[in-house]
């Protein structure tokens, strides 16, 4: 029997032809990646590192590039002679190593004298981490409360109604806060659902939409608040969170600094003691050391925060629930028989 003839193989499409680029293009296309590659907040840092490295080789009359692994290690040690944080310190280390990497220079940053001289500073330093002071759910009452009495239905008491309960109930930093567009915002019958872009976290800009519920019938409510800003302020598109310039007219995108000298000068109008240890961190600190309070799952506690380890979690559980089953409970009472 005659075999079947063999079933025609299609002819495979061309490739298609993709435009080549100019040598200029791929390298202007290459720098514009490599800028992407960390936030504009973090080469602004970096920047300012490198001018002080500079400052401070001018000033001893050392050269700064190359800089021989001897000048890093004592430019290190006198910055942290006037109280430097070794985390300043490890952040200028990183720009002076990206400043002689880009300029095609071995960079000192990994030298044994340098490392040995950070470790010792480290060791030194032997403080814990200033924590930001939390705005809990009270906190953010008094304030919200002091807004109502001292600016009532004008742009700036509901823009800032609006930033600190957003702030607050989405569990936002204030990079994230004032990055915000009207665009990223989006109601629901439940709430609003609430797309941050990009993050200290997620620098790749994965992105991440979280929940804002609705507190029916509550003067708190932070979707409400949101909707009010934006309505009286007539904002469509673009920056969610503005400054205001004489005349209550709407301005630029607030920075991040502004968000935190606002929170300090509402703490201050509600009386809350301490005000001025409040900070931009104070609303997303706030948010999950009253839902411990809360007993909220830690699980669903990191969904909101977007927090990568649970150990930073557990830190504000541990906060709330330090004398709670202690081990040491029942122990050095008074026994019926010493009565």
């Amino acid at each position: 029997m005659a075999r079947p003839p063999a079933p025609r193989r299609r002819a495979r499409p061309a490739p298609e032809t993709l435009p080549v680029l100019s040598l200029e293009e791929a390298r202007e296309a290459a720098g514009a990646y490599a800028r992407g590659s960390r936030a504009a907040s973090t080469w602004r840092a970096y920047e300012a590192d490198w001018r002080t490295f500079e400052a401070w080789c001018r000033a001893v009359q050392l050269p700064p590039l190359p800089a021989a692994p001897h000048t890093v290690a004592l430019y290190l040690a006198a910055e942290a002679k006037r109280g430097r944080a070794p985390s300043t310190l490890g952040r200028r280390l990183a720009a002076i190593r990206l400043m002689h990497l880009g300029a095609r220079l071995p960079s000192p940053h990994d030298a044994l004298e340098v490392t040995e001289v950070l470790r010792g500073i480290r060791r030194d330093f032997g403080r814990l981490p200033t924590k930001k002071k939390p705005a809990v759910d009270e906190d953010i009452r008094r304030m919200v409360d002091a807004i109502d009495t001292t600016d009532p239905q004008t742009l700036r008491g509901l823009r800032d109604r609006a930033l600190l309960l957003l702030g607050y109930a989405a569990a936002l930093r204030r990079s994230e806060l004032v990055a915000l567009d009207v665009e990223d915002l989006t109601e629901r019958p439940e709430g609003l659902e609430v797309r941050i872009a990009r993050s200290k976290t997620d620098q790749e800009g994965h992105g991440a939409t979280l929940a804002v519920p609705r507190v029916p019938d509550s003067p708190y409510c932070p979707v409400r608040a949101v909707l009010d800003w934006q309505v009286v302020a007539d904002l469509t598109t673009g920056a969610l969170l503005r400054r205001l310039h004489r005349g209550d007219r709407l301005g630029e995108r607030l920075t991040a600094q502004s968000v935190a000298l606002i929170i300090k000068q509402r703490a201050a109008q509600a009386g809350l003691e301490g005000a001025a240890a409040y900070s931009g961190h104070s609303l997303r600190r706030g948010f999950l050391t009253s839902a411990a309070r809360n007993r909220a799952s830690i699980f669903k506690m990191a969904a909101q925060s977007r927090h990568k380890s649970l150990d930073v979690l557990r830190e504000y559980v541990d906060d709330v629930e330090r004398f709670e089953d202690h081990a040491g409970t029942g122990l050095l009472e008074r026994r019926e028989t010493e009565k």
